[in-house]
């Protein structure tokens, strides 16, 4: 028993790292002024509430897949390595091309027929957690690699959350927040210990899940008459409570990044960037607010992209590793919320 043991003890004590970022972003831009020919709603309103000025949309070929591979393979590039060093990939979205099988199988299919990529063998899966998919992937994939069973896994954050808005004044709710767009990350072992997660929480509330869903058929215990939204929405098109969202987030955010420091032992001081959900400017300001943070600490890009769902932290993270923003040897907290609703965090030693 302790031959078989002493392996795992010993793996158990290699870092991670994230070796490479990528991602993949619609060349169409849909601005305010856009959606004030297509709805209710102006520039002003839009700025003032949500802090979007434009958002990146899809054209109606894209697939979930496509955008998904397109990311990975800019992640892939940008740490030196090829589809076949992957032992594992990990997916999220909640607007994936269909439901079986998983984008992720699709997408190493994709990369695959690339005569720069060659086909592994790696696990593939996606992960359903709404806004929170990609910092929910990166806290599950640091763990196989802490634990030995895996060297490299791909984390994608993915979504084409335009298939599901109304663009007129009945979907102005959610249509004038969303955008799309795909973002991923290349995590690796590493013999360093000193690299990788010092701290994560993962949560959910299930009894709120009807603040914020995309019905493919009306729930029995959503009673005709009762909606998410102040104007009735077809199947398949997302309902939002907004206000109770809000509240949500604002409450919620705040103290999840207090507990993950206090998890590490350490203060908002310590942290060099917070690398946050795109949800509402207004939410990011609070927590700035809270805890002192300057804004180039907690940078943001609603503005230029809107609320990409999973793919918002990476498309963040992977715009300030380009930058030189996002330097090695230095903390970095990774903070998701969404529909569930769910919210999580992943503190990490880069």
């Amino acid at each position: 028993m302790a031959d078989i043991a002493e392996p795992i003890r010993r793996a158990s004590h290699a870092g991670v790292r994230i070796a490479g970022t990528g991602a993949y972003l619609p060349e169409k831009v849909l601005t305010n002024a856009d959606l004030e020919r297509l709805m209710d709603t102006s520039d002003e309103w839009i700025v003032q509430r949500t802090g979007v000025r434009e958002r990146r949309i899809c054209e109606d070929g894209d697939s979930l897949a496509g955008i998904s591979a397109a990311a990975l393979k800019s992640a892939l590039k940008s740490a030196g390595l090829k589809p076949s060093d992957l032992d594992l990939l990990i997916v999220g979205s909640v607007s994936s091309d269909m439901t079986c099988p998983s984008a992720a199988c699709q997408v190493l299919d994709m990369l695959a027929g690339d005569p720069e990529m060659d086909r592994g063998s790696a696990g593939a899966f996606d992960l359903t957690a709404a806004c929170c998919g990609f910092v929910y992937g990166l806290n599950v994939a640091h763990e196989m690699i802490r634990g030995g069973a895996y060297k490299t896994v791909g984390v994608v954050g993915s979504e084409i959350l335009s298939r599901f808005q109304q663009y007129d004044t009945a979907g102005r709710g959610t249509a004038i927040i969303f955008g799309d767009g795909a973002g991923a990350a290349i995590l690796r072992a590493t013999d360093d210990p000193s690299k990788g997660q010092l701290a994560q929480a993962m949560y959910s509330d299930g009894t709120r899940w009807k603040d914020l869903f995309i019905p493919n058929h009306e729930p029995r215990d959503f009673p005709g008459g009762t909606r998410a939204t102040e104007d009735v929405l077809p199947l398949g098109y997302m309902r939002m409570n907004g206000r109770a969202v809000f509240r949500f987030a604002v409450g919620t955010f705040g103290d999840l990044i207090q507990e993950t420091l206090d998890k590490a032992g350490v203060t908002a001081q310590d942290v060099s960037l917070f690398v946050c959900h795109q949800s509402n400017v207004r939410i990011l300001d609070a927590a700035r607010d809270r805890f002192g943070i300057p804004p180039e600490r907690m940078p943001v890009n609603i503005d230029r992209l809107g609320n990409t769902s999973a793919a918002s932290v990476p498309l963040l993270y992977n715009e300030l590793v380009q930058s030189g923003r996002a330097r090695e040897g230095e903390l970095v907290m990774f903070v998701a919320f969404g529909a569930g609703l769910t919210w999580t965090s992943s503190l990490w030693r880069i």
